[in-house]
């Protein structure tokens, strides 16, 4: 029997979409590199989530996010707890996806220490 992780309901799903749809757009094949480079320019580590929105990463690299009149952090801070955990999720599971030539590119951002 394999493990099957529990599904958890969205709350405020307006406001997760929006920044889910934000983090598949700055991970895509063309824009990964800019937010690596964000990353890099403002001294955050590619986990430290919470310090990326902090420094307002995503709207940096995401031009749709910048336009839209709603930071990344203010859409993170209206979600449930739940929500947040699953937007993390969600951000750690394409951090691994990233091609590794970027990977290695950028290895002071990947760096755990």
């Amino acid at each position: 029997m394999a493990f099957q992780q529990a599904q958890i309901a969205v709350q405020k799903t307006e406001e997760f979409e929006q920044l889910r749809s934000a983090i598949e757009r700055v991970f895509a094949a063309g824009a990964v590199e800019k937010l690596l480079k964000k990353l890099q320019g403002s001294n955050v580590r590619i986990r430290e989530f919470e310090k990326a929105l902090e420094k307002s990463v995503f709207e940096a690299a995401d031009p749709e996010l910048a336009r839209s009149g709603k930071s990344a952090k203010q859409l993170y801070g209206v979600l449930a707890l739940s929500d947040q955990a699953l937007i993390r999720e969600f951000y750690l599971e394409r951090i691994e996806q990233v091609d590794s030539k970027f990977r290695q590119k950028f290895q002071k951002v990947y760096r755990y220490y």
